[in-house]
């Protein structure tokens, strides 16, 4: 079980974090989660699918980045190299979770800590909090992607609602050729169909933009120009071995 700590800047004033990804740390998977409000950064690196962790689950959204389990194609030696790490991976052991103030009449969203990660200690890495206790830089960045994910946990499941009623969910079957005789089924995903999207009339589309959504659903089909990066990727690396 995880030591899970309500985040302060008096019992936590030393606290350092690694902030570097790398396998140990979890960051060796090929598709990370990912939120709607994260999506136009998404969009730029990597192909945004959706899917179902389990029969009969909700979908979800995820950033492919391998073609392999146990791959991300952006993790080099080095570190993440892509310009927008996943707000799941950037988080690093930091989490948000009910916590109730002393005289609140209700629990509020409050930044928590994993003490148990080892990426958390006092010698070495990022300071979470300044000297004179503000939040340090590395502290600011943890918040903004703990922002992002709260507030798209919030809106995902409307999203897909939306894109549902409005027939726009559709399974993709992607056949990546890495040679002429080497290739890759990716099967077991969804998208937005496209050709559903452009053939909606002007009430739907409305109703789409005005609940904010429309927008997603172009960054979504935007997004699956990375596939061919992600090929490129994996032939590099294949090369490469």
């Amino acid at each position: 079980m995880t030591k899970k700590a309500l985040l302060n800047n008096i019992d936590h004033a030393d606290l350092k974090v690694i902030a570097k990804h790398d396998a140990a740390y979890g960051d060796n998977i090929n598709q990370a989660l990912i939120f709607p409000t994260e999506f136009g950064d998404v969009q730029r690196e990597y192909p945004i699918l959706f899917c179902k962790e389990r029969e009969g689950q909700s979908l979800q959204a995820v950033a492919l980045m391998g073609l392999d389990e146990d791959e991300n194609l952006f993790l080099g030696e080095d570190g993440w190299r892509a310009r927008y790490v996943p707000a799941t991976h950037a988080r690093g052991p930091f989490s948000i979770a009910l916590h109730k103030r002393d005289g609140a009449d209700a629990p509020e969203p409050m930044i928590h800590v994993d003490l148990d990660d080892p990426r958390v200690n006092e010698r070495e890495g990022e300071p979470v909090f300044l000297a004179q206790g503000g939040n340090a830089p590395y502290l600011e960045q943890v918040s903004e992607a703990l922002r992002r994910i709260h507030r798209g946990a919030e809106i995902v499941k409307p999203m897909f609602e939306a894109f549902e009623e409005a027939d726009l969910i559709a399974p993709v079957k992607l056949e990546l050729m890495l040679s002429d005789t080497e290739k890759y089924n990716i099967v077991d995903y969804f998208s937005i169909n496209e050709e559903r999207l452009r053939t909606l009339d002007g009430a739907a589309l409305e109703k789409l933009n005005r609940q904010g959504y429309l927008q997603a659903a172009f960054l979504v089909l935007s997004s699956l120009g990375n596939i061919k990066r992600l090929i490129e990727m994996k032939n590099l690396r294949r090369h490469s071995q």
